[in-house]
């Protein structure tokens, strides 16, 4: 994976609500409407300092919305969240970056292409959390332009769980930028996943990430995609899942997500040790295409 870059921001993080949904969306789309595009306070400004930050206030998690979230994606239910479940606390700060005029780059079109978390202690269920994202720089990419996102968990003033979301806009292409990756292949040997149309709506229902392109074939098709798309956090939790009970409380966990998972289809799952972890894969059932490439770490 690419070098994660500190964000930069010279200010106190801008407190905003946390709040995702319709009108998040609605934001993401104008900046790339003809006319509307160029409007004040929809017009990006590209000539911007990208580095900046947003809060939100404190987030309780509560028991009943952590256990939905664990049935949904196949933890066991526990006093403690699963590994990936703070995501979904930051996901709607990670919407307003991208939506905000100073991004650069319309938000409609950037494509989420890894997601590193390091979780570096259990978070309890019942725990008042503070949650911060900032965005670096951009970093030039083989086909286009990838900012990083960094979310920032802390309880009582202890970090207890970052990561590093990694958007991409394709674009120019940069034959020189180099993008390496050690996350290796494995073989499907584990159990097939068969995921249900209605996938995405279910897990937007939970995470409050309506994206068009997870929820029908028809709000898909106008965004692009042939049909609906399984949300790519959904994978990389749905294979922390298979191995939940072999992680230590301290862990890292990369993933690359690589061909999206059309809906309805069926995955198959497959995972090896490697060094002081796991590697681990998602593949289309019966074929060669690769949708996610992960690994985890004992930090």
């Amino acid at each position: 994976m690419a070098g994660v870059p500190t964000p930069r921001h010279s200010q106190q993080p801008k407190l905003v609500s946390g709040d995702g949904g319709p009108a998040a969306l609605l934001r993401a789309a104008l900046p790339g409407l003809p006319v509307v595009g160029q409007l004040p306070g929809i017009k990006k400004d590209r000539d911007a300092t990208e580095g900046f930050a947003l809060t939100r206030p404190p987030a309780t998690v509560a028991r009943e919305h952590a256990e939905r979230y664990a049935a949904l994606c196949g933890f066991p239910v526990k006093d403690t969240v699963p590994l990936t479940y703070p995501h979904m606390l930051a996901q709607p700060l990670h919407l307003a970056i991208l939506t905000d005029p100073r991004f650069p780059v319309p938000a409609m079109g950037m494509v989420h292409i890894e997601n590193s978390i390091s979780q570096h202690r259990p978070i309890a269920v019942g725990e008042t959390l503070d949650v911060t994202v900032a965005v670096g720089s951009p970093i030039p990419h083989p086909v286009g332009t990838a900012w990083q996102l960094t979310s920032t968990i802390t309880a009582g003033g202890e970090t207890a769980w970052t990561s590093v979301s990694t958007y991409l806009r394709r674009g120019r292409r940069n034959p020189d930028a180099a993008w390496a990756s050690d996350l290796v292949d494995v073989a499907p040997t584990g159990p097939v996943f068969r995921l249900k149309a209605d996938l995405g709506r279910r897990y937007a229902a939970v995470s409050g990430d309506f994206n068009p392109i997870h929820l029908t074939a028809l709000s898909a098709k106008a965004l692009g995609f042939p049909r609906q798309i399984a949300h790519g956090m959904w994978t990389k939790a749905r294979c922390v899942a298979m191995l939940e009970n072999r992680l230590p409380d301290a862990v890292r966990v990369d993933v690359a997500f690589k061909k999206p998972v059309f809906l309805p289809s069926s995955v198959a799952y497959g995972s090896r040790p490697a060094d002081d972890g796991y590697a681990f894969s998602l593949h289309k059932r019966g074929s060669d295409t690769l949708h996610l490439l992960g690994r985890t770490m004992a930090l």
